[in-house]
């Protein structure tokens, strides 16, 4: 009798224990937005906050957010105040800093559409153990972005950031080898600039992430061709592997591209909107575990900043290492 009440309360105990946990794991997540100069805020704030949606998007809901911009960016100076009014519409708090931020959520969209600033926004949040969550670009410059991932890895807080270019169905069928192993890709985008970033870093990001998810990493150098209405970048891999950037300013533009396999030919497709890069965010914010590696984002960055130095150069190839190498010393002498 002794025995059999002793496996009942064993199995009850762990049916309670069981039970908890489940209801630990449903605990709705608290979203903080840094930045309200980008349409990305008023998307993801509209997809998350909605009360119908789906298991992949539910219990993650934007509760607040400090709506800074950037006074010499015109884009900037005139989306702030409607995007402000906007997602206090959707019920989001309003905050004067992020100071004030941090203590009311338990993670971060760090949404702030000029890259210059995110280092010093990021560095209180990642002290308060937070994930964030950092849309495009990562930083003003590649230093930046080293800076960025390695403080990251000194506070021990997991971070990631992805164009919603890189969740298209076309790019991630591709990746998964639709086409057999990828010997080459062509991948456009638009291309506008910012004399305040790189030129590659304020809206190429887009075309080169996409690129970087068919080719994955591995990148060694890149050359780069440029003209008013044109930017071509072709970057060499190793195993001889060619893959391609053109960003697009004049006539026709859009998203897409080619990736050439040992299976045969494929389109990169249409752009497929931002809920599949949030429904990443979300998976991301629940697990703690990063979709992206910060390898492979720091690649990206790296390949835009040598391609930056190859148009200074005027069209010689410059190596990834080389521009990393640079970029790792100067973030070690910020992050002292």
């Amino acid at each position: 009798m002794y025995h059999r009440l002793s496996i009942a309360l064993v199995v009850q105990l762990l049916f309670v224990c069981n039970a908890s946990s489940h209801e630990t794991s449903k605990k709705p997540i608290r979203v903080g937005i840094i930045g309200l100069d980008t349409s990305h805020a008023i998307a993801f704030t509209g997809l998350l906050n909605d009360p119908q949606a789906k298991p992949e998007l539910a219990g993650c809901r934007v509760v607040v957010a400090y709506p800074k911009g950037s006074p010499d960016i015109q884009s900037s100076v005139s989306r702030v105040p409607r995007y402000t009014a906007q997602i206090k519409a959707k019920g989001v708090k309003i905050v004067a800093s992020i100071e004030e931020l941090i203590p009311q959520v338990d993670v971060v969209l760090l949404e702030t559409n000029d890259g210059r600033p995110h280092l010093d926004q990021i560095l209180p949040v990642l002290k308060a153990g937070k994930p964030v969550f950092i849309d495009k670009p990562v930083a003003g410059s590649l230093t930046d972005a080293v800076a960025i991932f390695e403080a990251a890895k000194r506070y021990k807080v997991p971070v990631f950031s992805s164009s919603s270019l890189r969740y298209s169905e076309g790019a991630q069928a591709l990746r998964g080898g639709k086409v057999g192993d990828i010997y080459g890709c062509d991948a456009y985008s638009p291309c506008s600039l910012e004399k305040t970033h790189p030129d590659l870093f304020w809206y190429g990001i887009h075309g080169v992430e996409t690129l970087f998810t068919v080719m994955g990493s591995g990148c060694e150098s890149v050359t780069r061709t440029h003209t008013p209405g044109i930017d071509l970048a072709v970057g060499k891999w190793k195993g001889g592997r060619v893959g391609t950037f053109r960003g697009i300013r004049q006539g026709k533009s859009g998203y897409g591209g080619t990736a050439f396999g040992s299976k045969g030919i494929g389109p990169i497709g249409p752009y497929g909107g931002y809920r599949p890069l949030v429904i990443q965010i979300v998976k991301f914010f629940r697990t703690g575990k990063p979709p992206v590696s910060a390898e492979e984002t720091l690649e990206i960055y790296a390949f835009m900043e040598a391609a930056d130095q190859s148009k200074r150069l005027d069209g010689v190839p410059v190596t990834l290492e080389s521009v990393m190498k640079k970029a790792r010393k100067a973030a070690e002498k910020k992050l002292r």
